[in-house]
């Protein structure tokens, strides 16, 4: 999630929170990221316009004004949980975090009526917990991708071995259980597989990552197809 959709996803979440407001913790835990990246953001928020305030004391946080709203969309509660049965079956996936925010945003501009009937119906419907976890450096794998910026990253191997290379992100993708990194690696100079849940961290460089042609990675599965 890059900073303009983070911002925007900051000012949603307080005001969904309404007078509750949300702590600078809380909303760092939601979005992946550090209290002080969030009240940097908060601050930002500030000084474009947006009515925010810090409210003091052992419970204190940021509240948004209620003066804040958003246009209305029309969704049917079946679609809601559609939205909700796909997140939940894959909270490590690419941009899943922009994805809770967008589903929140969803079930906020829907009627009382409507949104009853999509809790009703969500509650009718059970997924597995995934047994995969989402990697702790997705959320600036996901920028790279966004931004088309070279990667720093630390690397863990089948074998336990630890590399730090910089790759050129590709694109993502799930040929097996796992999701995976595609991407060509500058210390090796040649195209790589790079296991999602085995970058233990990555750091966005300021360098614009060139083109690559998919078809170096292989040929992909004949069931396999991009998002759409």
């Amino acid at each position: 999630m890059n900073r303009t959709d983070r911002m925007h996803a900051v000012s949603e979440e307080l005001r969904r929170a309404g007078s509750r407001g949300r702590t600078a913790q809380r909303l760092a835990e939601w979005l992946e990221v550090s209290p002080r990246t969030i009240k940097r953001d908060v601050s930002a928020l500030q000084q474009a316009g947006v009515p925010i305030w810090a409210t003091g004391g052992p419970g204190g946080g940021y509240v948004l004004d209620a003066v804040a709203t958003l246009p209305p969309v029309n969704l049917t509660p079946a679609q809601a949980v559609a939205v909700a049965v796909a997140l939940a079956g894959a909270p490590d996936a690419p941009f899943a975090v922009d994805g809770r925010a967008a589903l929140e945003k969803i079930l906020d501009v829907l009627g009382p009526g409507a949104r009853g009937d999509a809790e009703r119906l969500g509650s009718r419907v059970w997924v597995r917990e995934p047994r995969h976890r989402r990697s702790p450096a997705a959320a600036v794998v996901e920028e790279a991708l966004l931004r088309r910026r070279v990667l720093a990253i630390r690397y863990r191997g089948g074998s336990g071995e630890v590399t730090r290379r910089r790759v050129e992100p590709v694109f993502l993708a799930r040929p097996g259980t796992h999701w995976q990194l595609a991407a060509w690696c500058r210390e090796r100079q040649a195209p790589r597989w790079f296991r999602w849940d085995r970058i233990e961290a990555a750091d966005l460089t300021t360098e614009t990552a060139p083109d690559h042609d998919p078809a170096i990675f292989g040929t992909p599965p004949e069931d396999a197809r991009a998002v759409r």
